[in-house]
């Protein structure tokens, strides 16, 4: 039976996120920390991680930062393996961590497009690979992945992000059908274009380094609640995906992008 006076409580829970330093990934464990969640911050950044722990104990959350390369087998299992020691439990697990290169096939170099892979849908299958069991363990829980608009659709100079963000949303599917027996719902929430340091550093790497503010107001146009996303307007999607509002939803690519491909 779900509360009426807070549907949205994540009392007891232990959620775990990548990319969790800055942007989504910080927006959503402050967000998630706020509802009663204690978070686990993965990031390869140490110095923003702490900063961002630091923020979230500061306002009465609990949070713990984790130094993570979400592409090694090695530091996933670690790192996974610390959670449950710590926690005994994982329930929500937020796959966000991601990076991209504006480039062509043609421009893209291998290790670019490697890294862009890596990063985006080998993260999310190892981080996934060692917290499944945990959930299983659990009861259940859920898994968010983070796609992308550009994951349904395609887009210009965007050949890798393109095509991990369309792997992640098939590989959501495929992760909901196969755990959904062990009560583990796996959704994508798939932004929009959101201000973050990335989207700043996709308009850098398309010239308009002196130009930015330029970049953004253009990346709005077009869309029908016509201004960018933020991060919390993601974070809020995630903590809807998370909780158990939710509960009948498994499978899904929630697009959160302010009706941009409606």
């Amino acid at each position: 039976m779900i509360s009426k006076e807070n549907p949205l409580c994540l009392d007891g829970k232990v959620a775990v996120i990548s990319g969790g330093a800055a942007g989504i990934g910080f927006a959503t464990g402050k967000l998630l920390a706020e509802y009663g969640a204690k978070v686990v911050l993965l990031d390869v950044n140490k110095e923003l991680g702490n900063k961002a722990v630091k923020e979230i104990e500061d306002e009465g959350g609990t949070a713990i930062f984790i130094k993570c390369d979400v592409t090694s087998n090695e530091e996933c299992k670690e790192t996974i393996g610390k959670v449950d020691k710590r926690f005994g439990r994982i329930d929500i697990l937020f796959n966000n961590a991601g990076v991209t290169f504006r480039k062509t096939v043609v421009e893209l170099e291998e290790k670019e497009w490697d890294l862009v892979i890596g990063v985006g849908l080998k993260g999310t299958y190892l981080l996934s690979k060692y917290t499944i069991p945990i959930m299983a363990r659990g009861g259940g829980g859920s898994i968010v992945n983070t796609g992308s608009g550009w994951g349904l659709k395609g887009g210009d100079k965007a050949a890798a992000y393109c095509a991990v963000k369309g792997g992640i949303v098939n590989l959501t599917r495929a992760m909901a059908i196969d755990h959904g027996p062990q009560n583990i719902r796996v959704n994508s929430v798939n932004p929009g274009d959101t201000d973050t340091a990335m989207l700043r550093s996709e308009g850098e790497q398309l010239g308009f380094k002196s130009e930015i503010d330029k970049f953004l107001v253009d990346s709005a146009k077009g869309r029908p609640l016509e201004r960018l996303g933020t991060p919390l307007d993601i974070a809020k999607a995630v903590l809807f995906l998370s909780s158990d509002l939710a509960s009948w939803i498994t499978g899904t690519a929630l697009v959160v992008d302010g009706g941009g491909i409606a």
